[in-house]
């Protein structure tokens, strides 16, 4: 069984099926999404309607990212609206449009996108050997007691040192380069998939990952 990880998507469905693809996604493979789902680019309900189905299909762990925070808090309080809006929101709303060029409502963005933003995702998650973050960690507390700033908001900067000594894989920091992150300890694989960017799938045990972008285009590699 591989556990695959995959960086932030950002609205870009036609990447996910693309990368998904590449890998030669298997049934017993698990998969672990970083966050930041919505937001950017184009498809942001594709994106949604892809993670619900494969959790019908695989197991599938969902991480929460600051794009689902800023979506669900923008439903329910207008003074978050402006700034959801400003990073991507738009984009968002546009996806469920109900004809080509009519932007969608929250009205009708369906039940079961929000229950899978609001119960689905998780806060972060933890195997034998890695941890897994949206943004990162404060290395010397629990995990259950890190804070919301470090979890989804924080830059990486330097590597995150973890007592348990597991690797940390995380997104967030947008490598514009379009390669992942090797810190050691830590690893980033958001890899700036809207926008001309890639999106990328790693094999946490062997290290081998797969690229795709919004054009279709496909790249592997291997951290070593």
């Amino acid at each position: 069984m591989r556990t695959l990880a995959i960086g932030d998507i950002h609205g870009v469905s036609s990447a996910l099926d693309t990368v998904l693809a590449a890998a030669k996604l298997k049934p017993d493979d698990r998969l672990i999404f970083l966050g930041d789902y919505v937001d950017r680019g184009p498809d942001s309900k594709g994106v949604i309607d892809r993670l619900l189905a494969l959790r019908k299909t695989h197991a599938v762990v969902c991480l929460r990212g600051n794009h689902e925070l800023m979506m669900v808090r923008a439903r329910d309080d207008k003074s978050e609206r402006r700034m959801w809006f400003s990073v991507g929101g738009a984009q968002t709303l546009a996806s469920y449009g109900t004809a080509p060029g009519i932007s969608g409502t929250f009205s009708v963005i369906p039940e079961d996108h929000w229950e899978f933003l609001e119960k689905t995702c998780v806060d972060y998650h933890e195997t034998e050997t890695h941890i897994f973050v949206h943004a990162n960690l404060i290395g010397n507390i629990p995990l259950y007691e890190q804070t919301e700033e470090s979890l989804f908001w924080e830059f990486l900067t330097v590597p995150i040192r973890h007592p348990s000594g597991k690797t940390v894989i995380c997104g967030h920091t947008s490598q514009r380069s379009g390669e992942p992150l090797d810190l050691g300890d830590t690893i980033c694989i958001d890899t700036h998939a809207y926008a001309g960017g890639w999106l990328t799938c790693l094999d946490v045990a062997t290290r081998q990952f797969w690229q795709a972008d919004a054009l279709g285009r496909v790249r592997v590699g291997d951290l070593g």
